[in-house]
């Protein structure tokens, strides 16, 4: 998918426990919350199923040094 239709968002912040993420679902537009396990590094791609309209996203996570997570999906 070409760079300028991936959907880049703030995510969430990174804490101690309880980090978690955000992303717009690419085919049904909800925003779906999940936890990020910020042992597995500073930048991470996951492939989760919209649990609303189970449709497969690629997400692409990644820690600023501000402790902000960022994310970019595709579907």
């Amino acid at each position: 998918m070409p760079p300028d239709e991936d959907v880049e968002q703030s995510a969430g912040r990174a804490g101690v426990t309880g980090a978690e993420a955000s992303y717009i679902c690419d085919s049904c537009g909800e925003e779906i919350v999940i936890p990020v396990d910020i042992s597995e590094g500073d930048s991470q791609t996951l492939i989760e199923d919209c649990p609303v309209c189970c449709r497969a996203n690629t997400i692409h996570l990644w820690m600023q040094d501000d402790g902000e997570i960022r994310s970019n999906v595709e579907s």
